[in-house]
């Protein structure tokens, strides 16, 4: 017998060995393609075989179309992520060639100095040969002491012309090896321009592939949950409600499935490293649905409105839908402060994680919409029904998190 609605939103979780066979965006068959028509709907609606045959047809379509705008969304993050690190990495080439460049002509300006002062003393010292002043004062003078002066002074200048020579010299090899690694610089800052030109085009190219997909399954996944509410006798946003609870408590139970073995496969390994060496131990690599905090950067994703404080307000909306009270708000938004900053671009870079929610993977969020990508809303309607799921409450998740090091929920 089929649950109210008042009531399935919140049985999920108790219903998760059967919820395992739901639709996961993950698993969508590549080759649907078609999708029921209103015309199938009433069709089935006279039979109840026929028309649970025809929920079914309808989940399946609706993990087809969510699973091919996810995939688009997500392939237009990593090329925004892409082509933003092209950028950092530009900018910093260039601001090296441009210092290089600066500092090759500086010490070319210096080499040059060094060599006019070379000369000006060459042209003191050797002026004009058997006429040079100095040459005909010291070959002249009868005064012995005027004799010492003149030959110490011509042998100071002969001294300072030798220095300057050797000034110049260093200079000008400063200036050539300057100038060789400036060029090498500015090649190698060409190169990245091209780079990072060529990902900005891929990631407008993977954007607009991505707003179109998005677009299409929005159309398609409106009428989809309609068919589901005239099959059931609910509302489209009844169905929306139920069918992501029933999405998120399955990509809980195949993490749940996933980490148990992961720690098996870790208990082997420490068995046979004990067996093959006293003492020796493994390392768990913890996990969980979600990883924030260090390594988060801000992909340039277009289409994102990152407004913490709209999306504070939002969440503080939608809580009361899962039966919590306002007390629940401050643990969430110290929960996705934490995880995010509550902003709807952040990515864990070593993760992979997205989204005021960190979730991850990112494209985990499409059960809850099609523009999870981009929409706080959709992002933060998945995070709720995730706590709901795993910790029953903000605050469940929040004391999750804090008890764990590094912190994750």
């Amino acid at each position: 017998m089929r649950l109210p609605l008042s009531g399935r939103g919140f049985v999920v979780a108790a219903v998760v060995a059967g919820v395992l066979v739901a639709p996961l965006v993950t698993a969508a068959p590549a080759s649907a393609t078609t999708y029921p028509t209103w015309q199938d709907v009433q069709r089935a609606k006279g039979n109840e075989q026929a028309k649970k045959a025809e929920v079914d047809r309808v989940q399946t379509a609706l993990q087809q179309v969510q699973a091919d705008a996810a995939a688009k969304s997500a392939a237009a993050i990593t090329a925004s992520e892409a082509a933003d690190r092209a950028d950092a990495e530009l900018a910093t080439a260039t601001q090296t060639a441009t210092s290089l460049q600066a500092q090759a002509d500086s010490a070319s300006a210096t080499a040059e100095r060094a060599q006019q002062r070379a000369g000006q003393l060459a042209a003191d010292l050797y002026r004009d040969g058997a006429t040079d002043q100095m040459s005909t004062r010291i070959a002249t003078t009868k005064d012995p002491d005027q004799l010492l002066y003149q030959l110490g002074a011509l042998d100071q200048l002969s001294s300072t012309w030798a220095g300057v020579m050797d000034d110049a010299s260093v200079a000008a090899g400063t200036a050539s090896s300057l100038h060789e690694q400036a060029k090498r610089a500015e090649d190698e800052r060409a190169d990245l321009a091209s780079a990072a030109e060529a990902k900005s085009a891929d990631a407008k190219s993977a954007q607009e592939a991505a707003d179109a997909a998005v677009d299409d399954t929005q159309q398609r996944s409106d009428e989809l949950y309609a068919q589901l509410a005239s099959l059931q006798d609910t509302t489209a946003s009844e169905e929306r409600g139920y069918q992501l609870g029933l999405q998120v408590a399955a990509q809980k139970a195949e993490q749940q499935r996933r980490r148990e073995e992961a720690a098996e496969r870790q208990r082997e390994q420490q068995a046979a490293a004990a067996n093959d060496s006293p003492g020796a131990s493994g390392s768990s690599d913890g996990g969980g649905s979600t990883s924030g905090g260090s390594g988060t950067n801000y992909p340039s994703t277009g289409g994102v409105v990152v407004d913490p404080a709209g999306a504070q307000a939002y969440a503080r909306s939608a809580i009361g839908a899962y039966g919590w009270g306002s007390d629940q708000m401050s643990c969430l938004v110290s929960l996705w402060t934490q995880e995010s900053g509550w902003r709807a671009n952040a990515l864990n870079v070593s993760s992979g994680a997205y989204g005021i929610p960190q979730a991850l993977p990112a494209d985990k969020m499409a059960v809850a919409g099609a523009d999870w990508r981009t929409n706080a809303a959709t992002q933060i309607n998945w995070g709720l029904a995730y706590i709901h799921d795993a910790y029953g409450s903000p605050c469940g998740a929040w004391n999750h998190e804090m008890s764990v090091n590094p912190h994750w929920y």
